[in-house]
Protein backbone atom coordinates (compact mmCIF):
# COMPACT_ATOMS: atom_id res chain seq x y z
CA UNK A 1 0.00 0.00 0.00
CA UNK A 2 1.63 3.14 -1.32
CA UNK A 3 1.39 6.49 0.63
CA UNK A 4 -0.59 8.06 -2.26
CA UNK A 5 -3.40 5.75 -1.54
CA UNK A 6 -4.18 7.24 1.71
CA UNK A 7 -5.49 11.06 1.87
CA UNK A 8 -3.64 13.68 3.67
CA UNK A 9 -4.88 13.48 7.64
CA UNK A 10 -1.58 14.74 9.45
CA UNK A 11 -3.54 18.16 10.92
CA UNK A 12 -3.25 18.66 14.38
CA UNK A 13 -5.09 17.44 17.39
CA UNK A 14 -6.80 21.20 17.60
CA UNK A 15 -8.13 20.97 13.96
CA UNK A 16 -9.78 17.35 14.63
CA UNK A 17 -11.34 18.56 16.92
CA UNK A 18 -12.84 21.69 15.30
CA UNK A 19 -13.65 19.51 12.95
CA UNK A 20 -15.45 16.57 14.67
CA UNK A 21 -17.38 19.79 16.64
CA UNK A 22 -19.08 21.10 13.23
CA UNK A 23 -20.00 17.24 12.23
CA UNK A 24 -21.67 17.01 15.55
CA UNK A 25 -23.39 20.89 15.17
CA UNK A 26 -24.44 19.75 11.55
CA UNK A 27 -25.57 16.37 12.85
CA UNK A 28 -27.73 17.60 15.77
CA UNK A 29 -29.03 20.49 13.68
CA UNK A 30 -30.03 17.96 10.91
CA UNK A 31 -32.04 15.75 14.02
CA UNK A 32 -34.04 19.38 15.25
CA UNK A 33 -34.74 20.10 11.66
CA UNK A 34 -36.31 16.38 11.04
CA UNK A 35 -37.82 16.70 14.83
CA UNK A 36 -39.52 19.39 13.59
CA UNK A 37 -41.14 18.00 10.53
CA UNK A 38 -42.66 15.38 11.85
CA UNK A 39 -43.96 17.52 15.01
CA UNK A 40 -45.86 19.22 12.18
CA UNK A 41 -47.25 15.37 10.96
CA UNK A 42 -46.97 13.95 14.20
CA UNK A 43 -51.03 13.09 14.48
CA UNK A 44 -51.12 11.56 11.50
CA UNK A 45 -48.05 8.95 12.34
CA UNK A 46 -49.63 8.40 15.58
CA UNK A 47 -52.32 7.40 13.55
CA UNK A 48 -50.31 5.32 11.40
CA UNK A 49 -48.59 3.58 13.96
CA UNK A 50 -51.97 2.76 15.84
CA UNK A 51 -53.72 1.37 13.06
CA UNK A 52 -52.22 -2.55 13.77
CA UNK A 53 -54.37 -2.17 17.24
CA UNK A 54 -57.23 -0.31 15.34
CA UNK A 55 -57.60 -3.23 12.89
CA UNK A 56 -57.29 -5.80 15.85
CA UNK A 57 -59.79 -3.97 17.36
CA UNK A 58 -62.81 -4.24 14.95
CA UNK A 59 -61.78 -7.75 14.21
CA UNK A 60 -62.41 -8.22 17.46
CA UNK A 61 -65.70 -6.88 17.25
CA UNK A 62 -65.28 -3.35 18.54
CA UNK A 63 -67.11 -1.20 15.48
CA UNK A 64 -65.31 2.05 17.06
CA UNK A 65 -61.93 1.52 18.69
CA UNK A 66 -61.45 4.89 20.94
CA UNK A 67 -58.20 5.26 22.68
CA UNK A 68 -57.51 7.44 25.63
CA UNK A 69 -55.08 9.53 27.39
CA UNK A 70 -55.34 10.33 31.57
CA UNK A 71 -52.94 13.02 32.09
CA UNK A 72 -53.03 16.53 30.50
CA UNK A 73 -49.26 16.47 29.04
CA UNK A 74 -49.47 12.84 28.02
CA UNK A 75 -50.91 13.43 24.52
CA UNK A 76 -48.04 16.11 23.99
CA UNK A 77 -45.13 14.16 25.16
CA UNK A 78 -46.24 11.59 22.90
CA UNK A 79 -46.37 13.86 19.68
CA UNK A 80 -42.81 14.65 21.29
CA UNK A 81 -41.70 11.24 21.50
CA UNK A 82 -42.96 10.09 17.79
CA UNK A 83 -41.14 13.67 16.87
CA UNK A 84 -37.74 12.22 18.10
CA UNK A 85 -37.97 8.82 16.76
CA UNK A 86 -39.30 10.16 13.04
CA UNK A 87 -36.41 13.21 13.36
CA UNK A 88 -33.89 11.01 14.18
CA UNK A 89 -34.94 8.53 10.83
CA UNK A 90 -35.15 11.71 8.68
CA UNK A 91 -32.24 13.22 9.72
CA UNK A 92 -29.78 9.92 9.56
CA UNK A 93 -28.59 10.37 6.11
CA UNK A 94 -27.27 13.28 6.81
CA UNK A 95 -25.85 12.40 10.68
CA UNK A 96 -24.23 9.16 8.59
CA UNK A 97 -22.47 11.72 5.68
CA UNK A 98 -21.06 14.24 8.44
CA UNK A 99 -19.90 10.86 10.45
CA UNK A 100 -18.65 9.22 7.12
CA UNK A 101 -16.83 13.06 6.08
CA UNK A 102 -14.95 12.67 9.48
CA UNK A 103 -13.59 9.52 9.42
CA UNK A 104 -12.94 9.00 5.28
CA UNK A 105 -10.31 11.27 5.47
CA UNK A 106 -8.10 8.35 7.48
CA UNK A 107 -8.96 5.94 5.64
CA UNK A 108 -7.97 3.63 2.48
CA UNK A 109 -9.62 4.23 -0.77
CA UNK A 110 -10.37 0.32 -0.63
CA UNK A 111 -11.57 0.95 2.62
CA UNK A 112 -13.90 3.41 1.89
CA UNK A 113 -14.80 1.83 -1.14
CA UNK A 114 -15.90 -1.27 1.01
CA UNK A 115 -17.18 0.98 3.75
CA UNK A 116 -19.89 3.58 2.16
CA UNK A 117 -22.07 0.34 1.18
CA UNK A 118 -22.70 -0.73 4.40
CA UNK A 119 -23.53 2.88 5.44
CA UNK A 120 -26.81 2.62 2.77
CA UNK A 121 -27.75 -1.05 3.65
CA UNK A 122 -28.12 0.21 7.15
CA UNK A 123 -30.87 2.23 7.05
CA UNK A 124 -32.60 0.25 4.63
CA UNK A 125 -32.41 -3.13 6.32
CA UNK A 126 -33.28 -1.09 9.22
CA UNK A 127 -36.46 0.04 7.46
CA UNK A 128 -37.06 -3.38 6.14
CA UNK A 129 -37.46 -4.73 10.06
CA UNK A 130 -39.26 -1.60 10.84
CA UNK A 131 -41.69 -2.18 8.21
CA UNK A 132 -41.91 -6.27 8.71
CA UNK A 133 -42.70 -5.14 12.71
CA UNK A 134 -45.58 -2.78 11.79
CA UNK A 135 -47.18 -4.97 9.10
CA UNK A 136 -46.73 -8.00 10.27
CA UNK A 137 -45.67 -8.54 14.08
CA UNK A 138 -47.57 -5.79 15.60
CA UNK A 139 -50.99 -6.98 14.33
CA UNK A 140 -50.16 -10.28 15.37
CA UNK A 141 -48.95 -8.83 18.89
CA UNK A 142 -52.32 -7.09 19.68
CA UNK A 143 -54.49 -9.60 18.63
CA UNK A 144 -52.88 -11.95 20.77
CA UNK A 145 -53.13 -9.74 23.75
CA UNK A 146 -56.72 -8.17 23.18
CA UNK A 147 -57.96 -11.99 22.55
CA UNK A 148 -58.04 -11.95 26.54
CA UNK A 149 -59.54 -8.58 27.28
CA UNK A 150 -63.66 -7.81 26.71
CA UNK A 151 -63.50 -4.84 23.71
CA UNK A 152 -66.67 -2.20 24.58
CA UNK A 153 -68.44 -1.26 21.67
CA UNK A 154 -67.69 2.38 22.81
CA UNK A 155 -65.68 4.05 25.20
CA UNK A 156 -68.09 5.89 27.72
CA UNK A 157 -71.28 3.47 27.84
CA UNK A 158 -71.75 3.83 31.27
CA UNK A 159 -72.67 8.14 30.68
CA UNK A 160 -76.12 8.38 28.68
CA UNK A 161 -76.57 11.29 26.29
CA UNK A 162 -78.27 13.21 28.95
CA UNK A 163 -75.54 13.16 31.95
CA UNK A 164 -76.80 10.16 33.19
CA UNK A 165 -74.64 7.50 34.86
CA UNK A 166 -76.16 4.21 33.58
CA UNK A 167 -75.40 0.29 34.77
CA UNK A 168 -72.57 -1.08 32.58
CA UNK A 169 -74.67 -4.01 32.25
CA UNK A 170 -77.79 -6.31 33.60
CA UNK A 171 -76.02 -9.00 34.82
CA UNK A 172 -74.31 -9.20 38.50
CA UNK A 173 -70.51 -9.27 38.47
CA UNK A 174 -67.89 -6.36 37.30
CA UNK A 175 -66.93 -6.15 33.60
CA UNK A 176 -63.58 -5.86 32.86
CA UNK A 177 -62.89 -4.04 29.63
CA UNK A 178 -60.24 -2.78 27.16
CA UNK A 179 -59.62 1.06 27.00
CA UNK A 180 -56.40 1.88 25.72
CA UNK A 181 -53.93 4.67 26.61
CA UNK A 182 -52.13 6.18 23.38
CA UNK A 183 -48.82 5.98 25.51
CA UNK A 184 -49.37 2.20 25.89
CA UNK A 185 -50.12 1.22 23.17
CA UNK A 186 -47.54 3.30 21.14
CA UNK A 187 -44.74 1.84 23.41
CA UNK A 188 -45.27 -1.48 22.07
CA UNK A 189 -45.10 -0.62 18.38
CA UNK A 190 -42.44 1.74 19.01
CA UNK A 191 -40.55 -1.23 20.56
CA UNK A 192 -41.24 -3.83 18.08
CA UNK A 193 -40.24 -1.63 15.26
CA UNK A 194 -36.69 -0.41 16.95
CA UNK A 195 -36.38 -4.61 17.69
CA UNK A 196 -36.91 -5.61 14.26
CA UNK A 197 -34.74 -3.05 12.35
CA UNK A 198 -32.21 -4.03 14.93
CA UNK A 199 -32.52 -7.38 14.19
CA UNK A 200 -32.06 -6.46 10.65
CA UNK A 201 -28.65 -5.19 11.19
CA UNK A 202 -27.64 -8.65 11.40
CA UNK A 203 -26.09 -8.97 8.20
CA UNK A 204 -24.26 -5.24 8.39
CA UNK A 205 -22.80 -6.34 11.44
CA UNK A 206 -21.31 -9.77 10.48
CA UNK A 207 -19.94 -8.98 6.65
CA UNK A 208 -18.30 -6.16 9.12
CA UNK A 209 -16.79 -8.19 11.27
CA UNK A 210 -15.76 -10.55 8.29
CA UNK A 211 -14.00 -7.41 6.96
CA UNK A 212 -12.31 -6.72 9.98
CA UNK A 213 -11.25 -10.25 10.31
CA UNK A 214 -13.19 -10.67 13.40
CA UNK A 215 -15.61 -13.23 12.09
CA UNK A 216 -15.33 -16.78 9.39
CA UNK A 217 -18.00 -18.13 7.70
CA UNK A 218 -16.04 -21.58 9.34
CA UNK A 219 -16.64 -19.92 12.61
CA UNK A 220 -20.10 -18.87 12.23
CA UNK A 221 -21.21 -22.42 10.51
CA UNK A 222 -19.99 -23.47 13.21
CA UNK A 223 -22.15 -21.58 16.14
CA UNK A 224 -25.28 -22.57 14.26
CA UNK A 225 -26.95 -24.25 17.14
CA UNK A 226 -25.47 -21.51 19.57
CA UNK A 227 -27.32 -18.83 17.23
CA UNK A 228 -30.40 -20.77 17.08
CA UNK A 229 -30.76 -21.21 20.55
CA UNK A 230 -29.50 -16.88 21.12
CA UNK A 231 -32.30 -16.34 18.35
CA UNK A 232 -34.81 -17.91 20.25
CA UNK A 233 -34.31 -16.13 23.46
CA UNK A 234 -34.78 -13.02 21.54
CA UNK A 235 -38.05 -14.18 20.32
CA UNK A 236 -39.04 -14.92 23.74
CA UNK A 237 -37.89 -11.27 25.22
CA UNK A 238 -39.29 -8.84 22.37
CA UNK A 239 -42.18 -10.93 20.99
CA UNK A 240 -45.63 -11.34 22.77
CA UNK A 241 -45.52 -15.45 24.28
CA UNK A 242 -47.37 -17.16 21.16
CA UNK A 243 -45.74 -19.07 19.51
CA UNK A 244 -46.75 -18.06 15.95
CA UNK A 245 -45.20 -14.13 16.58
CA UNK A 246 -41.83 -16.27 18.25
CA UNK A 247 -41.82 -18.44 15.24
CA UNK A 248 -41.94 -15.63 12.46
CA UNK A 249 -38.99 -13.53 14.17
CA UNK A 250 -36.70 -16.59 14.46
CA UNK A 251 -37.55 -17.92 10.74
CA UNK A 252 -36.69 -13.95 9.31
CA UNK A 253 -33.34 -13.70 11.49
CA UNK A 254 -31.91 -17.30 11.11
CA UNK A 255 -32.48 -16.66 7.66
CA UNK A 256 -30.72 -13.19 7.72
CA UNK A 257 -27.85 -15.09 10.03
CA UNK A 258 -27.97 -17.84 6.86
CA UNK A 259 -27.19 -14.83 4.41
CA UNK A 260 -24.47 -13.27 6.99
CA UNK A 261 -22.71 -16.95 6.21
CA UNK A 262 -23.07 -16.46 2.52
CA UNK A 263 -21.92 -12.54 2.51
CA UNK A 264 -18.82 -13.20 4.76
CA UNK A 265 -17.62 -16.25 2.28
CA UNK A 266 -18.09 -13.90 -0.69
CA UNK A 267 -15.73 -11.64 1.58
CA UNK A 268 -12.81 -14.13 2.67
CA UNK A 269 -13.32 -15.34 -1.30
CA UNK A 270 -12.60 -11.77 -2.59
CA UNK A 271 -9.81 -10.94 -0.14
CA UNK A 272 -8.40 -14.31 -1.79
CA UNK A 273 -8.37 -13.56 -4.88
CA UNK A 274 -6.87 -9.98 -3.85
CA UNK A 275 -3.93 -11.80 -1.84
CA UNK A 276 -2.89 -14.18 -4.89
CA UNK A 277 -3.55 -10.90 -7.71
CA UNK A 278 -0.49 -9.56 -5.16
CA UNK A 279 1.50 -12.38 -5.29
CA UNK A 280 1.38 -12.97 -1.57
CA UNK A 281 -0.72 -16.85 -2.15
CA UNK A 282 0.03 -18.99 -5.09
CA UNK A 283 -2.89 -20.28 -7.50
CA UNK A 284 -3.05 -23.28 -5.64
CA UNK A 285 -3.36 -21.55 -2.25
CA UNK A 286 -6.39 -20.39 -0.22
CA UNK A 287 -6.23 -18.73 2.75
CA UNK A 288 -9.55 -19.76 3.61
CA UNK A 289 -9.10 -23.25 2.46
CA UNK A 290 -9.03 -25.00 6.10
CA UNK A 291 -12.52 -23.40 6.48
CA UNK A 292 -14.32 -25.56 3.61
CA UNK A 293 -13.89 -28.96 5.72
CA UNK A 294 -16.38 -28.81 7.51
CA UNK A 295 -18.55 -28.45 4.48
CA UNK A 296 -17.33 -31.54 2.51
Amino acid sequence: MSDSDIEDSSAPLIEHLAELRTRIIRAVLAFVVGMVICFAVASPILDFLLVPIEKSMRALGNPNPVMQYTAPQEYFFTLIRISMVGGLAISFPVIAYQLWRFVAPGLYRNEKNAFLPFLIASPVLFLMGAAFAQYVVVPLAMTFFLGFADLPSFVGALVTNGGDVAAASTDTGIDIVFNGKVNESLDITLKMIVAFGLCFQLPVLLTLMGKAGLATARGLRATRKYAVVGILTVAALVTPPDVTTQLILFVVVYGLYEVSIFLVARVEKKRTEELRAAGVLDEDEDLFAEFDEDDK
